[in-house]
């Protein structure tokens, strides 16, 4: 009897050696939409470095993310495109809040057809369609917002039914890019992109507050010196000419200045 517990008790712990060896070496990072290609472009240049470490990253809206995570979906960092997610999810007490830094910064553009007669936010209402990200939950639709709620164009665009919500920044892109509206809000990293959608204009930087990518390690990350060691990476100055060559702005004062 001693024998057959003393063999459950080692299959047991080969059975959680394992299980610890199958997790070692995963990343899991959750990611803005509008930063899939710079963490995309960061994943490959890391993994080539360390191929013994898999990054497995969940691209979706700020607000879609930072609910998955406050729901338990398994996170090791999160980079939002609005602080408001990142401060949502530091109150739930899912953040280590002293890794906590200020990523990149980014700007507000409208994108659309060549020749389409909109050259400023006010001129919008003219159009019969515009497509931005759902404002309840993706970044890039509340600075559009808070953009026509400046020119006070918002509630009476939607009462007309102009307005079509996107569920990510891609989405909204890929609406104009098709000729589906009129044109998008979008960031002007997403522009870049673009096939035949060109930017009309950018929004002025008074209209809405400045567009802010805060990064933080999750509490669910603790122990994971992998996930330590990618989160250095990309808060180094290793990261600049690529944030730089796909459109980001670096923080004013320095790359991973705490917020």
């Amino acid at each position: 009897m001693k024998k057959v517990k003393g063999l459950n008790n080692f299959v047991v712990f080969i059975l959680l050696v394992f299980s610890t060896q199958a997790q070692a070496g995963q990343v899991r990072v959750s990611v803005a939409k509008s930063m899939s290609n710079l963490c995309n472009r960061l994943i490959i240049t890391f993994q080539g470095q360390h191929p013994d470490v898999k990054i497995i990253p969940n691209f979706a809206s700020s607000g879609a993310l930072a609910k998955q995570i406050e729901q338990g979906a398994p996170a090791d960092i999160y980079v939002s495109a609005n602080p408001k997610w990142m401060t949502h999810l530091i109150e739930k007490g899912k953040i280590k809040i002293d890794t906590k830094k200020i990523f990149a910064h980014n700007a507000l553009v409208f994108v659309g057809k060549p020749g389409t007669d909109a050259h400023s936010v006010s001129d919008l209402r003219k159009l019969t369609r515009i497509a931005l990200g759902s404002p309840g939950s993706v970044p890039a639709g509340q600075y559009a917002k808070q953009a026509m709620d400046k020119e006070g164009i918002y509630d009476e665009m939607l009462k007309k039914g102009q307005l079509v919500m996107a569920k990510d920044v891609r989405q909204a892109l890929l609406y104009a890019d098709r000729g589906e509206t009129d044109g998008a809000f979008v960031y002007k990293t997403d522009a870049m992109l673009a096939g035949s959608a060109g930017i009309l204009f950018e929004v002025p930087p008074g209209l809405y507050r400045r567009v802010t990518y805060p990064v933080a390690m999750t509490k669910q990350s603790d122990g994971n010196a992998d996930a330590e060691r990618f989160y250095a990476y990309i808060v180094s100055e290793a990261v600049h000419p690529e944030m730089i060559r796909l459109g980001f702005t670096l923080p004013d004062t320095g790359h991973g200045k705490s917020l």
